[in-house]
């Protein structure tokens, strides 16, 4: 965990002095200029652009920290490049005084750059030159930034994808340098996408947001598989081409795991990422706007990917995301569920810390949701829904440490056929054990508790909007 810039003041970052406290904001396109009814808008190509809400396929949902203004943004492009089954969906965090700017200038410009390069290379029927192949290479700056462990890659039309892609980010961050409405000099942002066509998923990432897949394995359990790297400064390839330009890779003594990239001779800016879009006092010094770019193809067994800036990823880990996802009621609220549960560790892990803000998106890969009942963490959402029934009465009453003996005590626990044999202190051991695994299974059925009535209020709100539509 760590801020995108060391110093607030410095580089005018918004702080609680700076603006008024205005709590959690739900993020609503009437803030952006540009912002469409009901955040949504249709762009010339036929897509249906989305900044806010849900569709058939995702979920979304962004919410204001405690540092000032939201600096994340969201897009989901249905109908992508004007083909009815692709889409694109991005997660971008802003950081720095301008960083809600240009985080939403790239959510605007990137998918616009990418769609007409895609549809220029379909034109040319996607063959591929042994010239295009060198570009690639050239552009990707001869590192491993392109991906494939499936094959795809043997394609000809992959390798010019690729190519056009890196173009497409490299462009955005050039025009993004001589907009005289963007202050990109010690602000920018990160951008994780995915586009997926058909059964094809091409992801590309630009800092440390993250995507993660939702997945089944052998046993048919639900786990993640991490699709994106974070570029942190202290990876080893990032960290060597950061020092062949000059730049300084260190961390702060009160950050001791935060390594940031500093400006040759100044103790600034100290952005904790290795890629970004923006920042360009650090570009001479080894931040570059060339994304990771990687590819799968959808099997049977994928169900979601998240794409989530790091105030998800601080405090919640790749498995506890998932299962949250699993677990939601109905999809459109997944995203809004993952955020409310993030913000609530916020608040009990860092206490003293502003809470960052956050952003979701989950792009559903089945036409529906199999998984409710094949939670793949040690409590699945069966056993919360079964001990929640259970304690139902006694939590009532659970205030205090006092209550927690009732509690235990209305839950009769089982001995195993093996324990029967046991007497005595090993009995009470074994009790004592159950007991304390009974405790786990209470707690976490009370923070299902307090998710499902978040869910179920905005379920009311949802079908009370429908109503007055109608």
């Amino acid at each position: 965990m760590g801020g995108c810039c060391s110093i607030d003041v410095r580089f005018g970052r918004y702080t609680d002095e700076d603006m008024e406290e205005r709590g959690y904001y739900e993020y609503c396109e009437e803030d952006d200029d540009d912002g469409g009814e009901a955040g949504v808008k249709f762009a010339d190509s036929g897509a249906t652009v989305r900044f806010q809400g849900s569709s058939f396929r995702t979920s979304m949902f962004t919410l204001q920290g405690k540092k000032g203004i939201n600096q994340d943004a969201m897009t989901v492009w249905e109908r992508f490049t004007g083909e009815k089954d692709a889409i694109f969906c991005g997660v971008f965090d802003g950081h720095g005084p301008s960083g809600h700017k240009i985080s939403r200038y790239v959510r605007d410009n990137l998918p616009l750059k990418l769609s007409s390069a895609i549809k220029q290379l379909q034109t040319h029927n996607g063959v591929a030159t042994r010239g295009d192949k060198k570009n690639c290479k050239q552009t990707c700056n001869g590192t491993d930034n392109c991906h494939d462990d499936q094959g795809y890659g043997k394609n000809h039309f992959f390798h010019s994808l690729q190519a056009c892609i890196v173009q497409s980010f490299k462009e955005v961050d050039e025009e993004l340098s001589v907009d005289s409405a963007m202050d990109g000099y010690c602000s920018g942002t990160t951008s994780v996408n995915v586009i997926k066509r058909g059964e094809h998923l091409l992801i590309t990432n630009l800092g440390d947001s993250r995507a993660v897949l939702g997945t089944r394995d052998d046993r048919n359990q639900l786990v993640p598989i991490q699709l994106t790297v974070d570029l942190k400064p202290n990876l080893p390839n990032e960290a060597e081409r950061i020092e062949n330009c000059r730049g300084r890779v260190f961390a702060l003594d009160e950050e001791p795991d935060v390594y940031r990239i500093w400006m040759a001779d100044e103790d600034c800016p100290g952005l904790a990422m290795a890629r970004a879009f923006g920042d360009f006092c650090l570009k001479d010094y080894g931040l570059i706007s060339v994304p990771e770019i990687s590819y799968r193809k959808i099997t049977s067994k994928d169900e979601f990917v998240v794409l989530a800036s790091d105030g998800i990823w601080d405090v919640l880990s790749n498995n506890e995301v998932v299962k949250i996802v699993s677990c939601a009621k109905k999809r459109s609220l997944a995203a809004k569920l993952l955020v409310y549960r993030a913000v609530r560790i916020w608040k009990t892990k860092y206490p003293g810390s502003r809470i960052d803000d956050c952003a979701v998106v989950i792009l559903f890969l089945k036409n529906r949701q199999p998984f409710l009942n094949k939670a793949m963490s040690d409590v699945s959402c069966n056993s919360i829904n079964q001990v929640e029934i259970a304690s139902s009465h006694s939590c009532r009453s659970y205030r205090s440490d006092g209550d927690r003996d009732t509690i235990l005590g209305n839950l009769k626990v089982d001995l195993p056929e093996d324990y029967s044999a046991l007497k005595g202190d090993d009995v009470m051991m074994v009790q004592e054990l159950s007991n304390k695994h009974a405790l786990k299974l209470i707690q976490s059925a009370m923070v299902a508790n307090q998710d499902k009535q978040l869910l179920e209020q905005e379920e009311e709100k949802e079908e009370t909007g429908h109503r007055n539509e109608q």
